[in-house]
């Protein structure tokens, strides 16, 4: 069955205000993550942090904003089937090269999206911040719909235990020399576990996090089944 799913539009779709950044990005992205010193930290543990994601999935994956396609690398590793969702043209140039046709790999969005196949995991690594509350929560309603009983959603992304938390970080970033980071953080919409715990609780998930460094943090939500809502 094919699943069209092209449900919400604004005056500039969905994270597309970035686009342009990961078109210049492409052909470094690989190596400045691991080289940029001001961004060490939020990418310290990169790839622990994607295996973590990769081996918490199962059955068929969707994966947005697969980026130059390193965790799904770790998903087709893992034996697992990925349809892989990317804005970018230049990201999925670079992705194409190094999966060379062992994943679905289409362009779209967290809320724009074709698919053919019901997922049972839905993944995303250092992406999900591209998107509003508002659409955040939009997303996870998307996603609840389509994913079964016990179906994850596992999205591994900066964000904050608290608002206070935000603001320290952006002012430690400006404190140590760091101008692209705390534009980057104030730029960009990254939230708070508050938040996203009502948005996934909201929509029928229970939901847990893990910290992997001073930025990134796991959020696993699993969906609920009518025996959990009792």
């Amino acid at each position: 069955m094919l699943i069209g799913i092209i449900i919400y539009k604004r005056g500039v779709d969905m994270g597309k205000e970035f686009v342009e950044i990961f078109e210049e990005w492409a052909d470094t992205y690989d190596k400045s993550i691991r080289s940029d010193l001001e961004y060490q930290e939020v990418f310290r543990s990169y790839d622990k942090i994607l295996q973590e994601v990769a081996d918490r999935a199962f059955g068929h994956v969707l994966e947005f904003g697969p980026g130059t396609g390193n965790l799904t690398v770790k998903l087709l590793n893992n034996g697992l089937q990925v349809t892989a969702i990317e804005p970018s043209q230049a990201m999925l140039n670079q992705m194409k090269k190094k999966l060379q046709k062992k994943a679905v790999i289409k362009e779209g969005d967290f809320l724009h999206f074709v698919i053919k196949e019901i997922p049972c995991t839905i993944v995303s690594t250092y992406a999900f911040h591209h998107l509003t509350d508002k659409e955040k929560r939009k997303a996870i309603e998307i996603y609840s719909n389509y994913l079964p009983i016990g179906g994850k959603i596992v999205f591994a992304d900066t964000m904050f235990a608290s608002r206070a938390d935000y603001l320290q970080t952006i002012d430690q970033a400006v404190k140590k020399g760091y101008p692209n980071l705390a534009e980057d953080l104030k730029r960009e919409y990254y939230t708070t576990i508050p938040i996203l715990t009502e948005i996934f609780q909201d929509n029928g998930f229970t939901v847990k996090f893990e910290q992997f460094n001073d930025f990134v943090w796991i959020m696993e939500g699993i969906k609920k089944g009518e025996e959990d809502e009792k």
